[in-house]
């Protein structure tokens, strides 16, 4: 498939998916002040009301602003690789990261819109309506960070980690594989959140590393990994390679590190 979108209108693009995830954001709450069901999908993971609206928003925005670029939400009908691998360019979207937290009314759930080209995420938005915290990247533009009605501010790694390692954790979602890494920790403090929050920790230099060591899918991390990448960090597999999107039938995630200092090999920390 021909490429729709080139680095020169990364700028104008990024504005325009901002403006798309504070729409979502706006759905989301209109259902989250005034009460939903749950259901359960086949994978026994909870859906609500929000989820749908915010897909069907984000869709709408995005097949108008880019007609020739495919999207894959979590909420879309899924798609075979067959017809996926066709694809150089395409948005890859959670509508709802962190259904749980939305359920539980913590506020630690996000909007997260990415653009994947050749497998590498090039643009990525992160929109937290609750907290009105919005994360932002696009390659070779940096990272920055918007909190409510404020300026926007450049966000950047924490490059030399302390011998006290800050950690983020998943709320939701701490495995046996995790607890053991942090037991192999010289010193730590865990920073407990949920959804792509835990990376945009990284990313704005508040946290070190966030392992997650259990089952996560591709438009869990996509948006994230740009914005951290260009704050400076990395995501990675435990082998330390850089996470690539659509490359293979499954959509599910390897195990992966998130973290800042580029001199730790993490996975060292591993059983």
């Amino acid at each position: 498939m021909k490429k729709v979108v080139q680095p020169a209108e990364y700028p104008v693009l990024l504005d325009a998916i901002k403006k798309i995830a504070y729409g979502a954001g706006r759905h989301i709450m209109e259902i989250y002040d005034l009460g939903y069901e749950i259901t359960e999908k086949s994978d026994a993971t909870p859906l609500t009301e929000a989820d749908m609206a915010a897909h069907h928003a984000i869709m709408e925005g995005l097949l108008e602003l880019t007609p020739g670029i495919p999207v894959l939400s979590e909420e879309s009908r899924p798609t075979s690789f067959i017809e996926r691998s066709s694809w150089s360019q395409y948005w890859l979207v959670d509508p709802l990261d962190g259904t749980r937290e939305f359920i539980k009314r913590n506020g630690e759930f996000t909007v997260n819109i990415a653009l994947i080209d050749e497998g590498d995420p090039v643009i990525g938005v992160v929109y937290a309506p609750v907290i009105s915290s919005l994360y932002y990247a696009a390659r070779g533009l940096g990272a920055s960070k918007r909190l409510e009605l404020n300026d926007p501010v450049a966000i950047h790694v924490r490059s030399h980690c302390p011998h006290k390692v800050v950690v983020a954790g998943s709320r939701s979602h701490q495995t046996p594989k995790f607890k053991q890494f942090l037991s192999r920790l010289p010193d730590y403090e865990v920073i407990s959140m949920g959804s792509a929050l835990k990376s945009c920790l990284v990313a704005e230099g508040v946290a070190d590393i966030y392992a997650r060591l259990g089952p996560t899918s591709e438009w869990d991390t996509a948006a994230a990994q740009c914005i951290v990448e260009e704050a400076g960090g990395r995501i990675t597999d435990t082998r330390m390679k850089p996470l690539r999107y659509n490359t293979k039938d499954e959509l599910l995630n390897p195990h992966f590190f998130v973290f800042g200092d580029h001199s730790v090999d993490w996975s060292k920390y591993l059983s």
